[in-house]
């Protein structure tokens, strides 16, 4: 697929702030995201591509960038990434929600941040998700369903365990 520089430029616009958004969300470090973003965009470029639109060509670049996260995650031998929440004294509601789930997102392992990215991020349908991270359209279902519930688990345990050392600190 040729891309004169305006065609590229508008791609740009349109794909880098969603696939940074995605690489950040995976793998919840800025100077790796950024380094993967642009070497994902290096590989696009120089790759043979067949004629595509839009939506298969910003596909075949969250596929880049998935294949690239998973190169590094070799390279790095690290499955747990650090957790970037921060922790509040007494933050109201809402709050304390949003920090839990993110919390518990940091706790999942990268692929499963992946897949709930991709579909709740994103909002890829599952043969979307299958092409950007290689696996099997039929296995996604599962793959979404398990990590699901992983998250359910992990912010329901970060709910019980923050009202008890809130209990605590009162008593």
């Amino acid at each position: 697929m040729l891309m004169d520089e305006s065609a590229f430029h508008a791609f740009y616009e349109q794909t880098s702030r969603p696939l940074l958004r995605y690489l950040l969300g995976v793998t919840r470090r800025r100077d790796l995201a950024e380094d993967l973003l642009q070497e994902s965009y290096c590989r696009f470029l120089a790759a043979s591509l067949p004629e595509m639109d839009q939506r298969q060509a910003s596909s075949y670049l969250f596929r880049i960038a998935t294949n690239l996260m998973r190169d590094r995650w070799r390279q790095m031998r690290e499955d747990a990434l650090p957790d970037s929440a921060v922790e509040a004294s007494s933050p109201t509601p809402p709050l304390e929600r949003k920090l839990g789930v993110r919390q518990a997102f940091g706790r999942l392992k990268p692929r499963e941040r992946q897949l709930l990215w991709l579909a709740y991020v994103q909002g890829c349908n599952h043969e979307e998700i299958a092409h950007c991270t290689g696996l099997r359209a039929g296995s996604i279902r599962l793959l979404l369903f398990r990590a699901r519930h992983r998250m359910v688990d992990l912010i329901g345990g970060w709910h019980r365990g923050h009202r008890q050392a809130e209990k605590e600190v009162r008593e």
